[in-house]
């Protein structure tokens, strides 16, 4: 609720207006109601009081041309330079309950396979694959994700955010409940220049990773970038660097709807697990991370955002059974010198030209990271690279705002968070469109050529792990935005 802003002069005036000719000179005390701003002469309830004040004789006043809320009210029981302020602290009225906000978002996906290899999996998404896919994943519909985001501020210090996803999934059991996000964000100056975030959040790395999935065109993330941080997020501490006018133009291409990625900071540096999000530390590192962005306006209006990130840890990775070549089941070897982390760095660069109407946003990276060597069955130090370029267009029509768009995605590396670090050799394109119907109602459809290797391990005789595959499907999804 907006606090009362009639200067209190003005308010003296009007008050005094009420009482006999002869109150206007004394002085007089004013009260404010907590509930809906106004101003009495008077006490009662929901009223707290302001101060005793004293009209103004304009003229003879030499302050009668100052501006009216430069009067300063004067505390008859005190000197004038002990007056109290204009107006007092509301007790009554926590930053919490002012200041607090519950939102969300649901996913709900269909998938149609359109032909090519059969038997497939995607690992990003649970609702591609057919009667013949490993564990049995033909699924069809899906709740992709379920989010609720509770999110405000405590004073001018302290903002916090919490958002668990309803539909995580637990083994062979979908739908459970699993924290994503959970921090507060600390601000050295009130300003919000400076601020420092702890708990757990996205770490950032690359663009796309820290756009959020509600505002993202493509259904799922880009693999070569993604593979950097399991689920994007992970336990730290990360300090953050935003001027007051790059803090602008982050919320004006909010606010225009041009699918922005969040305020990650100008510049950020931080310091996390480097396992993922919702695991442990299993070797007492550290990873390191850095990053560097700047969004330009020019002259005509159009936003342009380049920048640069990088991290270095050491990552262990997880190891099961997967069925081997010649039909047999094997778990990888780690070698003793690796059984405290491999070395897990990266550097990738980023490009956005925001759709205004027309829009393309690039990204690659290059690393070392563990992966599997399928001949020898160990995991070993590897090397990889890869990113996407997407092309879109922004229509606003009266049916609502639709955004085509195609991208084209390659990757030749390891993904480390899956289990065994299994290497992934990606070439795909994606074109699709996104209608926003309604600021509460997104349809997306998506033709999907995949070329790809398939994660997913399963425990079917005679089917091998992480076989390479091509296959096409048509995606849908459906968001609710509330």
């Amino acid at each position: 609720m907006k606090r009362q802003s009639t200067p209190l002069t003005h308010a003296v005036a009007v008050a005094a207006a009420a009482l006999s000719p002869g109150a206007l000179a004394e002085t007089l005390e004013l009260f404010r109601d907590t509930e809906t701003g106004a101003l009495y002469a008077e006490p009662g309830p929901n009223r707290v009081p302001l101060g005793k004040f004293k009209p103004v004789d304009e003229a003879k006043s030499a302050d009668a041309a100052r501006p009216v809320d430069a009067a300063k009210p004067v505390d008859a029981a005190k000197p004038a330079d002990e007056a109290k302020p204009a107006v007092a602290a509301d007790a009554t009225r926590s930053p919490f309950n002012s200041r607090f906000s519950i939102r969300g978002y649901l996913q709900t996906r269909y998938t149609q396979m359109l032909g090519g290899d059969e038997g497939i999996n995607l690992w990003s998404d649970r609702s591609v694959g057919d009667e013949h896919s490993l564990g049995d994943a033909d699924k069809n519909y899906l709740i992709r994700r379920a989010r609720l985001i509770f999110q405000g501020d405590f004073g001018d210090r302290l903002s916090f955010y919490i958002q668990p996803d309803f539909a995580s999934s637990a083994g062979t059991t979908g739908n459970v409940a699993q924290l994503r996000d959970a921090y507060g964000d600390v601000y050295l100056t009130t300003d919000r220049v400076h601020r420092l975030r702890v708990g757990q959040s996205k770490v950032p790395f690359g663009w796309e990773n820290l756009q959020s999935s509600s505002n993202r065109l493509a259904l799922d993330r880009a693999d070569a970038l993604n593979s950097a941080v399991r689920d994007e997020r992970d336990l730290g501490v990360f300090y953050y660097f935003t001027p007051r006018h790059v803090q602008s133009r982050f919320d004006e291409i909010n606010k225009q709807g041009l699918k922005h990625s969040g305020n990650y900071g100008m510049f950020g540096l931080g310091f996390y697990n480097g396992q993922g999000a919702n695991r442990g530390d299993r070797n007492d590192g550290q990873h390191i991370v850095t990053r560097l962005t700047y969004p330009w306006q020019l002259a005509s209006g159009q936003f342009f955002e380049a920048g640069v990130q990088a991290y270095s840890g050491e990552y262990v990775p997880s190891t099961g059974a997967y069925r081997a070549p010649g039909d047999v089941s094997r778990t990888p070897i780690v070698p003793d010198r690796y059984e405290f982390g491999y070395l897990d760095e990266r550097v990738g660069v980023s490009a956005i030209w925001y759709p205004q109407p027309f829009g393309v946003q690039a990204e690659w990276n290059w690393g070392t990271t563990p992966g599997l060597d399928l001949a020898t069955n160990t995991i070993v130090p590897t090397n990889l690279y890869g990113g996407y370029v997407q092309a879109m267009y922004k229509l606003d029509h009266r049916f609502g705002t639709f955004l085509p768009f195609i991208k084209w995605q390659y990757f030749d590396g390891a993904n480390k968070a899956e289990t065994n670090a299994p290497m992934n050799q990606v070439n795909d394109w994606e074109i699709g469109v996104e209608w926003q119907i309604a600021a509460s109602l997104e349809l997306a459809a998506v033709y999907h050529r995949m070329n790809r290797n398939n994660l997913v391990t399963g425990n079917r005789a005679g089917r091998l792990d992480y076989q390479h595959f091509k296959t096409d499907a048509l995606r849908l999804q459906l968001q609710m935005n509330f």
